[in-house]
């Protein structure tokens, strides 16, 4: 083999290895990180470890960590995992994910000999196992598909790589380059096992999903729905688009817009709202359904399912007043404020159905009066800036009903103030005050909170309610979503004779929604994620049976109308074969005799092409290493046509000692010339080549043709 042939096919091997490895180890890590479990110190560390070893492999940088120093931090690396386990994470599981992104940087940067590949594939497989334990998100599914890819093109090419690595052994000669089929046979076997398991998955369901549960916590942090909500929480968690529940309405006119109250909020100190401490006991449903209220209400009635994302709050969204609640047998605390919660945070993935009522704003309310202790405790006030008493007083003046006074409230707030998510530079003293007097924008909770205490100034009960607003239909799952982002927050006030009404004082977002593009985007990435959550994280049992079930009888219907349709279908064929058959006969026939012939003498015509092609190359001096092979092929074939078969386990010179006299020595001088070329990447063996090959395929040899 030619010495310049030799280190670029290695080299070519090598490299797709190394990049292999790379995206092995890679991938396993952006599973973990976008898990959310690994602290940003981690994540950064390990990503600048996987660049700088791009780098190494592409031959950009060059550099070498000496042992000594890899000893020293791996030793010290032993400490701190105590401490950290003590005193920093304080919990087995997050300290052995530090310990395990130490040892896959370390083996990242300094991986030099077979072990050390070997170790970093254990490391990727940690990896991977541990975003398996900590992800519910659908991105899972995309990494391990790349994990897979790129753990079979790692020990594809490494068995190629071991292999030419044997002395005095020669895998392909002539090869200047890695081929490309190695990659689609990666992504072919790939695609395979994804089907194969997606297949057995459904076959076999899954039974330690509820023991992973209790391992690791995959909830999301809502802050803005307990009984003790600070300023600026729910404005926290608007930035965030990630869907915190869906809706399954049971009528396709469901309307949209609405306020899905969460918590209700009486008691305020100057920067935070909470309730009152009080012993309630949660009510154990026997049955199905359990009554919200003891009167009736006029409006729209409503049925829906609420699907609760892993989430960590314990409240009930629901849309308009709620009549009958079913929570699946958990305990229920309903609170004095017409709020609901769950006697504990919920499971994953949570269902509950509701049956609510709209109510007509233009209908009043028979509702009882306020007790006093509740009247009392909505109108209470902390110590207020004067000027906000003042303000709620010359809003109102003029108007005579409290309806008049909270709408003139209401739309001042509107129309005066602007909206924005940013935070103050410092955090004022009276945050009521600095809103209303100095900074003049804030997002939904300085405006509820506002009109809430203007409210009281002027001697109506009022509190301030957290929750979500709005929601997007997802066309593809007939489900509606609500996201973070769709929080807020706004004002129920008590009118004599209409009970508690709702008011929503915050202006409209400025901000641009996302585009068309975006949007419909996040339309297949939800429909993916649902489907996602509901037959792979919760499928269990009776899902399958359910399955089962859809699928005999959609099998049932489906081969019934496949038969009505396949005789209906037949019939219609055969006649209009007859008409085709009648106008164009010759013409089908001659197709038809033409593509028999392509079949039965298109590969010989193809190989004898390539031939002639190759052959012409070597006439121009354009020939290759690699030409070599396919003409001695070619010299092998034309001794087959004569009556000389090279068996399998004979090499050239054996071949051509078996053969008789001018046979002999013609084949000689041709095999001669063919090691020349391949072998010793001599080029001007070629036109000797192709000259001795054209005297074999004319017959100027004087090669007899034995008898058959």
């Amino acid at each position: 083999m030619p010495a310049r042939a030799i280190p670029n096919a290695q080299l070519s091997v090598e490299h797709f290895f190394q990049l292999s490895l790379l995206s092995l180890v890679g991938s396993g890590y952006l599973a973990v990180a976008g898990s959310g479990y690994l602290d940003a110190p981690t994540v950064v560390l390990v990503g600048l470890a996987l660049l700088l070893r791009g780098l190494l492999v592409t031959g950009v940088i060059q550099f070498e960590i000496p042992p000594q120093l890899v000893t020293l931090l791996t030793l010290a690396y032993v400490i701190f995992y105590g401490a950290d386990y003590f005193l920093l994470s304080r919990a087995f599981l997050n300290a052995t994910v530090h310990l395990v992104f130490f040892l896959a940087v370390v083996k990242i940067l300094t991986a030099r000999s077979n072990r050390d590949y070997l170790y970093l594939g254990m490391i990727a497989f940690l990896e991977i196992l541990a975003a398996a334990i900590l992800s519910a998100s659908l991105n899972f599914l995309l990494l391990l598909a790349a994990y897979l890819l790129s753990a079979i093109a790692a020990f594809t090419s490494a068995e190629i790589r071991r292999s030419m690595q044997k002395p005095q052994q020669i895998a392909r000669s002539g090869a200047r380059r890695f081929h490309p089929r190695l990659v689609a046979l990666s992504i072919f076997l790939t695609c395979g096992i994804l089907v194969l398991t997606s297949g057995l998955f459904f076959l076999l369901p899954r039974t330690a999903n509820a023991t992973l549960g209790r391992i690791v916590s995959r909830r999301m942090h809502l802050p803005g729905f307990s009984n003790e909500v600070t300023l600026d929480q729910i404005g926290d968690i608007k930035n965030d688009s990630s869907a915190v529940m869906h809706v399954r309405p049971d009528t396709r006119d469901f309307p949209g817009g609405l306020k899905w109250r969460g918590v209700a909020l009486s008691e305020f100190d100057g920067k935070r709202w909470y309730n009152p401490r009080i012993n309630d006991r949660p009510v154990r449903l026997q049955s199905g359904w359990i009554p919200a209220t003891d009167r009736p209400f006029a409006g729209r009635r409503l049925s829906y399912v609420v699907i609760l994302n892993a989430v960590d709050s314990d409240a009930l969204f629901i849309a308009g007043r709620p009549e009958y609640l079913n929570v699946g047998g958990l305990g229920l605390v309903p609170r004095a404020n017409d709020s609901f919660q769950l006697g504990s945070v919920p499971p994953d993935n949570f269902r509950y159905a509701v049956t609510s009522v709209l109510e007509d704003a233009a209908v009043p309310l028979i509702e009882p009066d306020l007790s006093s202790v509740l009247r009392a405790q909505d109108l209470r006030l902390p110590r207020l800036d004067q000027r906000v008493s003042q303000l709620a007083y010359r809003i109102t003046t003029g108007f005579a009903s409290d309806l008049a006074r909270a709408r003139a409230i209401e739309n001042h707030l509107r129309t005066s103030y602007g909206y924005t998510l940013g935070l103050p530079d410092r955090e004022p003293l009276d945050p009521i005050a600095d809103f209303l007097f100095s900074r003049k924008k804030g997002h939904c909770e300085y405006f509820a909170s506002a009109m809430t205490v203007m409210l009281r100034a002027i001697g109506i009960p009022a509190r301030i309610v957290n929750g979500f607003m709005g929601g997007t239909l997802n066309p593809l799952s007939q489900l509606y979503v609500i996201r973070a982002s769709d929080a807020h927050s706004w004002v129920e006030a008590y009118l004599p004779g209409r009970g508690w009404m709702t008011f929503d004082p915050t202006p409209a977002d400025p901000r641009p929604g996302p585009g068309i593009l975006m949007s419909k985007w996040a339309i297949w990435t939800d429909a993916a994620e649902t489907f996602w959550q509901d037959w792979v994280l919760r499928y269990d049992l009776g899902r399958q049976l359910f399955l089962a079930e859809r699928l005999h009888n959609s099998g049932e219907r489906f081969g019934m109308r496949w038969l009505d349709r396949w005789t209906e279908t037949a019939a219609q064929w055969r006649s209009q074969a007859r008409v085709r058959i009648e106008r164009h006969g010759p013409w089908l026939l001659a197709l038809v005799v033409l593509a028999i012939t392509g079949f039965l003498a298109g590969p010989h015509a193809w190989r004898t092409l390539r031939m002639v092609h190759r052959v012409r190359r070597l006439r121009y001096g354009q020939a290759s290493v690699s030409d070599a092979t396919a003409l001695y092929e070619r010299m092998l074939e034309i001794l087959r046509q004569r009556g000389f078969q090279k068996p399998a386990w004979f090499t050239p010179r054996e071949f051509t000692a078996s053969l008789p006299g001018e046979t002999a020595i013609r084949v000689e001088q041709f095999t001669s010339a063919y090691n020349e070329l391949r072998f010793g990447g001599k080029l001007e063996a070629a036109p000797r080549l192709t000259l001795l090959l054209e005297e074999l395929e004319t017959g100027r040899t004087g090669i007899p043709v034995l008898p058959r």
